[in-house]
């Protein structure tokens, strides 16, 4: 078994933040190019909310776009050297802010017609945590989009049970300085968690990979009732 946890979540990222800053600038993931940036900007313009949280929103590239398309759009992520690269960018309003702060301080001090994760949702108490706290962020019990990795993809070989993984970046041109834990759900996981906030699923989407043919990702959205 992998000896990992939240807390190495957070430290992975901080150690690999310029080497991912570089992987998004060189343009390095085909799936984020060919299928899933796109496909998580499409579901939120279909449900046209007017401010949105982008929660673990990285370097900003999805605020910032939201931000441009006439969203009011905050982003925050955990990791200080990935919001001081988004802050460069002229659109969107970033902040420092790990998910135990969304869940226990008043960092953010205001509420959002819809939160989004995408691809962010990397732990396993932090974010059962942080998606129980959400719908405090939310006007009038709002929406929650989530994309992440496909469950039946993202298995991989390993066996269909919930647990720890670890990303180890063989793929990428960057020199990353570690293996990046996540912690793996199974798609009747996901529901269940979504349910026990007191959300609703209203959609489900699996965005397809035009050459593979196979889901480049699943997509949530959620509402809380």
């Amino acid at each position: 078994m992998l000896n990992f946890n939240d807390e190495s979540v957070l430290n992975s990222w901080n150690n690999n933040a310029s080497a991912w800053i570089n992987t998004i600038e060189n343009d390095e993931i085909e799936s984020r190019k060919l299928v899933t940036n796109q496909a998580i900007i499409d579901v939120i313009n279909s449900y046209s909310p007017n401010s949105i949280l982008d929660i673990g929103c990285g370097e900003g590239w999805l605020t910032r776009d939201l931000t441009i398309k006439g969203i009011e759009a905050w982003g925050v992520d955990g990791v200080d050297e990935l919001i001081k690269k988004a802050q460069l960018m002229t659109s969107g309003r970033f902040l420092v802010a790990s998910y135990e702060d969304i869940v226990n301080s008043n960092k953010i001090d205001r509420q959002f017609d819809a939160a989004v994760c995408n691809f962010s949702l990397l732990g396993k108490e932090t974010v059962d945590n942080l998606i129980h706290s959400i719908p405090g962020l939310l006007k009038n019990n709002q929406l929650l989009f989530i994309q992440t990795l496909h469950p039946v993809m993202g298995c991989g070989e390993s066996a269909y049970v919930d647990g720890w993984r670890e990303e180890l970046w063989n793929s990428f041109n960057s020199e990353f300085k570690q293996a990046a834990p996540w912690y793996f759900r199974k798609l009747e996981t996901w529901i269940n968690l979504l349910k026990s906030a007191g959300f609703s699923i209203l959609e489900c989407r699996e965005p397809i990979h035009p050459v593979t043919k196979k889901p480049a990702s699943i997509i949530f959205i959620a509402a809380h009732v």
